[in-house]
């Protein structure tokens, strides 16, 4: 396998050899893969509660068919020498870093546990790998003036402080209600906080013109995206999957959000390919 570098592929902003990046990052689109597919028909052995089932089974669905391909179509591009594709890419593993938090925290400690902890541990390292692996300086010399840094990076912050508010909220509504607070709402609540910070630095950096925010940004922008479009996608099938309560108020919210999201992405991949 040829690594794409600023020698091999000068059009790259990258300072680093990629070679064990694509071969890690497909190695983890192949176990996600594998894990989905065994939720999808084997669901109650992978999940032994139907709170479970209802949680993960349609979420498996959107792995499979949208998080898989877009993890595996970004490094693709982004070895063929495409700068939105190697963008995209730390976006693509950060959506698998969110989503396995959820799992790790709602789990029982089991094989798929196990699975699932190595598959957020890995994701996170490449994410955080490849993000110090790209050259922010000349992404902010390419995407300056280009793209909406001021719209993208004030959407973040508010989506970010948005967030931050409803968990706590859910969060004092769980602790002080009279009934159990399901385990996969706790694992929730748990991965939005983790995330939530990297919205709001990720804001503030492009807000501010920073080379980080430019990098970080896009990536974030395009996670935040795949997120919304993932749940509403979640909040259509769990009904008809598994039986699960449609919740109209959350759908409409969630379709909000991402409305909310997508224009400043848009905008930004529109940046992005005008600069190659």
């Amino acid at each position: 396998m040829t690594a794409i570098n600023q020698k091999s592929h000068p059009a790259l902003p990258v300072t680093h050899n990629l070679t064990w990046f694509y071969i890690l990052s497909t190695i983890i689109a192949l176990l996600a893969a594998g894990l989905s597919i065994a939720g999808i028909l084997y669901p109650s052995d992978l999940y032994p509660s139907d709170e479970l089932v209802q949680a993960f089974f349609a979420n498996d669905v959107v792995t499979l068919v949208i998080s898989v391909p877009v993890l595996l179509g970004s490094v693709y591009s982004a070895r063929r020498g495409s700068l939105l594709g190697l963008l995209f890419w730390p976006g693509a593993l950060f959506s698998l870093v969110y989503n396995y938090i959820v799992y790790v925290f709602a789990m029982p400690l089991d094989w798929a546990f196990v699975v699932c902890l190595f598959l957020l541990v890995l994701s996170l390292y490449l994410t955080i790998g490849l993000v110090a692996s790209i050259d922010a300086n000349a992404v902010r010399g390419r995407l300056a003036g280009k793209v909406p840094e001021r719209l993208a990076g004030g959407v973040l912050v508010a989506l970010s402080v948005l967030f931050l508010i409803f968990v706590i909220l859910g969060l004092v509504t769980g602790i002080t209600s009279q009934s159990l607070y399901p385990e996969t709402e706790l694992a929730l609540n748990v991965s939005d906080i983790l995330v939530i910070p990297s919205w709001l630095i990720g804001g503030v950096l492009l807000w501010q013109y920073r080379p980080l925010g430019y990098v970080g940004g896009t990536g974030l922008l395009f996670q935040g995206s795949m997120m919304f479009i993932g749940l509403i996608v979640v909040m259509l099938l769990g009904p008809v999957l598994t039986g699960a309560e449609y919740q109209l108020t959350d759908y409409i919210q969630v379709v909000v959000y991402s409305l909310i999201a997508l224009v400043p992405f848009g905008l930004f991949v529109r940046g992005v390919v005008k600069s190659q």
